[in-house]
């Protein structure tokens, strides 16, 4: 049997959580790691939907790239259901078959968790 990294969830999570991280107008680390933070902890409190509401509220660059990167995360597992520019249409559309929710939901907390260590270490001198 041949295995295909594109289709390991811990793999993919490190891939875009990196790229959350050292993208070249990345937003200060102790910030980035703040936004990932709440927002892992918006997931795990709140869901999927609230998790996208939030970063949709915040408005800012490091959300729009975590946005981002969780859509291209999870388009990778074979989750796309909106175009890119209706996040709360795909967020709600996410929300309608469960096993696609629990693994988008348990796909999204592993790349943050990524994202936040990341940062944190971008940091670091």
């Amino acid at each position: 049997m041949i295995f295909d990294p594109q289709h390991n969830l811990e793999y993919l999570a490190a891939r875009h959580a990196q790229l959350i991280v050292k993208d070249p107008q990345a937003t200060k680390p102790k910030e980035l790691e703040n936004v990932i933070t709440n927002t892992l902890g918006v997931l795990q409190e709140n869901g999927v939907y609230a998790c996208f509401l939030y970063l949709l509220a915040r408005e800012n660059d490091a959300s729009q790239r975590i946005i981002e990167q969780m859509r291209a995360l999870l388009a990778a597992l074979g989750i796309e259901n909106a175009p890119a520019d209706h996040h709360l249409k795909y967020a709600r559309d996410l929300t309608e078959n469960l096993p696609t929710l629990l693994l988008a939901k348990e796909a999204l907390e592993q790349l943050l968790i990524y994202a936040r260590y990341g940062a944190k270490a971008s940091g670091k001198p």
